[in-house]
């Protein structure tokens, strides 16, 4: 099952096409995707039943962010080893656990408007929650998410790292469109093993990163156990898990996001996002470094 917003509505893939959810089920869904995640087995016990032929022409231009307005973002540092190795920085031996501010959330052909300084790419695999979620095991993890998307962890780095140690990086990671998501999302059981799926991203046409969740140092399921145990996860939560390596700023030279560019990321099984960079207008201020 696939779960999209096409033309600011709340749809369901069926198909080639998608179907408008609220109209589709007589208005006993809303057309807020928001609002779906609140009653979300519900909404699956209907999804999986119906059987109507898709009414809408789904095209990149009115599809927008499948999760608007996510009640909490949380953040994983450092989860895949080969990306710790190349940040010089040890395995965790617990999930480095972060924020990024909803405000940041933003749709998977939207352009972003880079602040003043370094700003890097990180691809990730986000998890979204269906079910509340508190103190759950990590074997009933997978029952309380609701799917799989794509997502960019995108990240001023001067903002980041500023200060002493230890830095906060949620305000680095939350300026506005810096956490962009989409195009759908793809429940888990549309995956051969939601445990190994393949994430990359590309600039300008040259790949960046490619990896698998299978390598991650924590799993969806051990993330969700280690968060819910601390504080209870909500439906609409997004959780992004780590990226892989290869993130511009461990390159040399470091590669840092410019205007003009094309940021593509993908995951099989989901699509692809498409993400642009704009410079920030002359004049404009608030941009800190």
């Amino acid at each position: 099952m696939r779960v999209l917003v096409s033309s600011g509505r709340a749809a369901l893939a069926v198909g080639g096409g998608a179907v408008d959810i609220a109209a589709a089920s007589g208005g006993r869904f809303s057309s807020d995707v928001q609002d779906i995640y609140g009653v979300w087995g519900e909404f699956c016990d209907w999804a999986r039943g119906f059987a109507g032929p898709a009414d809408l022409d789904v095209r990149p231009g009115n599809v927008g962010c499948p999760v608007p307005r996510p009640p909490q973002v949380f953040a994983v540092g450092l989860n895949y080893r080969a990306h710790a190795v190349e940040s010089g920085l040890p395995i965790p031996e617990i999930p480095v656990v972060f924020t990024k501010f909803p405000a940041a959330v933003t749709g998977p052909y939207d352009r972003v408007v880079l602040p003043t300084g370094p700003v890097d790419f990180e691809a990730e695999v986000v998890a979204v929650l269906g079910t509340r979620a508190e103190n759950v095991a990590a074997r009933d993890a997978w029952s309380h998410v609701a799917g799989l998307t794509v997502g960019q962890d995108l990240s001023q780095r001067a903002v980041q790292w500023a200060g002493d140690a230890p830095q906060q990086f949620s305000l680095g990671k939350s300026f506005a469109g810096f956490a962009p998501i989409g195009p759908v999302v793809v429940t888990p059981d549309e995956f051969d093993n939601p445990d190994d799926v393949e994430i990359a991203c590309s600039l300008n046409g040259e790949q960046m990163q490619k990896s698998r969740t299978s390598d991650l140092v924590f799993s969806i399921p051990e993330l969700i156990a280690y968060i819910s145990a601390i504080v209870p996860m909500m439906p609409g939560d997004l959780l992004f898990t780590g990226t892989p390596s290869g993130v511009g700023f461990s390159r040399d030279p470091k590669i840092v996001l410019q205007p003009g560019d094309e940021l593509t990321t993908s995951i099989d099984g989901v699509g692809s996002m498409i993400t642009t960079f704009a410079a920030r207008a002359a004049g404009a201020t608030g941009s800190p470094t």
